[in-house]
């Protein structure tokens, strides 16, 4: 097997982290290096990673938590200097089946490296498929079929995403100061600008994600709600690339979350202040993208 590095992101959930890694010591590909970033977990993480003594682990801890943009766009960076010809990008909540890997492989051999990236098929532990990480055929659209070996799409989460380090040297990193959500979307979309890309329905996955609905403020629990400021600020800075189509995407989904929120709930002022806030946060937000260092291709 070609070296392949699995990314990893965790933050306080040892328990999911080690159902991760067992399943990919399993994978019938030979078993990746391991690189674990762990955003300063507090549960014992650290103690885990230790006591497991994988051989091919690598485990960095960030010092503070930089949210999932900012730990993946860390892995990422860390992994591709490495040297790893293949990148691996997965949350610690991800439990690939046995071949998924081989999969990926299969078909990075089929397209002759000729494509950006590749995604699996997430599924819930249910066997149904994950809401949350189907991938878009469009900018706008949901993927409407996974038959056949592959098939296009343009957006992907960062749930098995596998990808050539060469890719990396080419677009750069996620942008880390999107801290959470959209950071996959954002880094997937800029890729698929200039390259094809693919979902492998072969190649398997099941995301046992806590909260596994779609991202609606007007539908999420409260505890949740502050971290929604990100969502609708990072929307903007991924969909005002796609031009004026993305302007009136973008208008139109956060006005029917509004109305969601006028329908539903408490704290009506509070929600829809978070999700306009959002709004204009993003419309001044104009992150860098980082490249990885010169000194270490």
């Amino acid at each position: 097997m070609k070296r392949t590095a699995a990314v990893i992101v965790t933050y306080n959930r040892k328990a999911m982290l080690q159902r991760c890694l067992r399943a990919l010591c399993t994978q019938t590909a030979g078993v990746p290096e391991l690189w674990v970033i762990d955003n300063a977990s507090t549960d014992g993480t650290a103690e885990l990673v230790a006591q497991l003594n994988l051989p091919t682990m690598h485990y960095y801890n960030t010092g503070k938590n930089l949210g999932g943009a900012g730990g993946f766009a860390c892995g990422i960076q860390q992994a591709a200097c490495s040297g790893a010809e293949y990148l691996w990008i997965m949350d610690d909540d991800c439990l690939p089946e046995p071949d998924a890997l081989q999969q990926l492989l299969l078909a990075d051999a089929e397209l002759d490296g000729q494509y950006g990236w590749l995604s699996s098929r997430a599924l819930a532990p249910d066997g149904k498929d994950q809401p949350m990480n189907l991938q878009r055929s469009t900018p706008y659209k949901d993927l409407a079929s996974f038959a056949g070996p592959r098939q296009p799409a343009v957006m992907a989460s960062f749930v098995s995403l596998f990808l050539r380090s060469s890719t990396v040297q080419r677009f750069g990193l996620p942008i880390a100061e999107f801290f959470i959500w959209s950071d996959d979307w954002e880094y997937t979309r800029r890729i698929s600008r200039s390259m094809p890309c693919y979902v492998i329905p072969a190649s398997r996955v099941v995301h046992a994600m806590q909260n596994a609905t779609v991202v609606n403020i007007a539908t999420d629990t409260p505890d949740r709600w502050p971290r929604y400021r990100y969502f609708y600020r990072n929307d903007v800075v991924l969909y005002r690339r796609e031009g004026l189509r993305g302007w009136l995407w973008l208008i139109a989904k956060d006005a029917w979350h509004s109305v969601q929120v006028l329908r539903h709930g408490p704290q009506k002022c509070e929600r829809l202040g978070i999700i306009w806030r959002g709004f204009f946060a993003g419309v001044n937000f104009h992150p860098t993208v980082q490249g990885l260092p010169t000194q270490e291709r």
